[in-house]
């Protein structure tokens, strides 16, 4: 049978209309930032988060007051998670090697691994302080060698998170802002009065943040687009309905345009999780924002076998998939689209979030077809170089390049090899070697 849409979110062009919106809005206060620098992001900050320190950077004193306000207990689970995320990237930054090789007889060619020079992390906030989000941004930079880590999140309820501050200092940050939004990417991005430019922009955020990483993408790097986010469960009928229901809603909560998803070949298991969602909904504090993510962007779609399942994973692409099936491996072995996967009722996306180590910066709106998500190698540039070292490599490389140029016509390129070719070697070469090749294009096209 085909596969069944058993609830389904608002449509495309209700959601395309929303992104417009949004772009629009985006672009007038980019604009405004760099327009009128320091100016414009304090206004936007009175505006949208009702905060107008005299610095938005904290000095070193204001951190440690921040530190100081933490439980002992506190300090020691933000060092917790930020020690698993370290040690993880560390193993992928030794996977990367530079490397040199001969590639013929005197020619050499390889490249470097160089850190980006400055970064700017975006960690969101809003309502809730979102501590993991250094982690994940901030230690990776660290542990990649970037040099300048610049750190920026909004205040909450007026005030800047001690958590969250504390957490970027411990992660590396060498400066911190409390500025929030559209106004922080810009200020980062394009330079303010108190903030010099980097050169990358990192981190999650709502679709605001987004579209201006998005905005300012090719004025800066970006590490990918990481909008609200999605999760998206892979079930059959080894699992039960309040599990399901659980991670969906515990996704949910992350505000009111959060996809989440459940994919299944059990009917049952489709009826009694939508069920279960309505009885949770009741009784979860933070229900307000979870039953309207659900309301509009929650689906669950039951499919005949487990090849249409994979398809429509595959299809969506979505930014956290949850598999708790009896063939777990065969999903991870198929599996080609998607920001992370956690395997087995045992693991789940929360732990991907806060403290298993791996980064939860990830593609979402289906850019999980192209990309995967931030890590180690992000924060690199691999930039090659080569070197001929003989006469004789200079030459027979250079022959080979002077009658490719000519091929298509770039004689002036030709005639860069032509000049090695006859000082290492060809002698027989004559400066006007290339004139021979204009004068019969020119007869061509006559």
């Amino acid at each position: 049978m085909p596969v069944t849409c058993i609830k389904s979110g608002i449509s495309d062009q209700a959601r395309n209309a929303e992104d417009r919106i949004v772009a629009e809005r985006v672009r007038a206060i980019v604009e405004d930032v760099e327009r009128r620098g320091d100016n414009a992001v304090r206004d936007y900050s009175e505006q949208f988060d009702g905060y107008s320190p005299a610095s938005f950077r904290l000095s070193t004193s204001d951190i440690q007051r921040h530190i100081e306000r933490l439980s002992e207990q506190e300090l020691h689970d933000i060092q917790f998670a930020q020690s698993q995320v370290r040690e993880f990237a560390r193993a992928q930054r030794q996977s990367i090697s530079d490397i040199e090789i001969e590639t013929l007889p005197g020619v050499i060619l390889g490249h470097r691994n160089i850190p980006v020079n400055a970064v700017g992390c975006y960690v969101p906030g809003g309502k809730y302080p979102m501590v993991a989000s250094a982690h994940m941004s901030v230690v990776t930079a660290s542990v990649a060698g970037v040099k300048r880590i610049v750190a920026s999140t909004p205040p909450i309820d007026g005030k800047p998170s001690s958590a969250v501050i504390a957490a970027m200092h411990l992660g590396g940050a060498d400066e911190i802002f409390v500025v929030g939004g559209v106004q922080a990417v810009a200020m980062m991005a394009l330079g303010t009065e108190s903030c010099n430019s980097v050169d990358m922009l990192v981190g999650p955020g709502n679709a605001y943040v987004a579209e201006a990483k998005r905005q300012l993408f090719g004025r800066v790097g970006i590490d990918l687009i990481a909008g609200p986010t999605e999760t998206m469960i892979i079930a059959d009928s080894t699992v039960d309905a309040e599990i399901c229901a659980t991670d969906l809603l515990g996704q949910a909560e992350h505000g009111i345009n959060s996809p989440a998803v459940l994919v299944t070949n059990s009917e049952r298991l489709a009826a009694d999780t939508l069920a279960e969602v309505e009885r949770l909904l009741k009784i979860l504090p933070t229900a307000e924002l979870a039953a309207a993510s659900w309301r509009d962007f929650g689906e669950i779609h039951l499919c005949d076998t487990y090849a249409e399942m994979l398809e429509v994973s595959e299809r969506l692409a979505f930014e956290h998939v949850q598999v708790m099936t009896d063939r777990d491996e065969w999903f991870l072995e198929n599996m080609t689209n998607y920001g992370a996967l956690f395997l087995g009722p045992r693991t789940h996306v929360a732990n991907g979030d806060k403290v298993i180590g791996t980064n939860h910066t990830l593609p979402t709106r289906r850019a999980g077809r192209h990309t995967g998500g931030l890590w180690v190698g992000k924060f690199l540039k691999t930039h090659t170089y080569q070197r001929v070292v003989t006469d004789e490599a200079a030459t027979y490389i250079g022959e080979y390049c002077s009658r490719l140029c000519m091929l298509e016509g770039f004689v002036g390129h030709a005639e860069q090899a032509n000049v090695r070719l006859r000082r290492y070697g060809k002698q027989n070469i004559p400066y006007g070697a290339t004139a021979a090749y204009a004068d019969r294009t020119q007869n061509e096209s006559l």
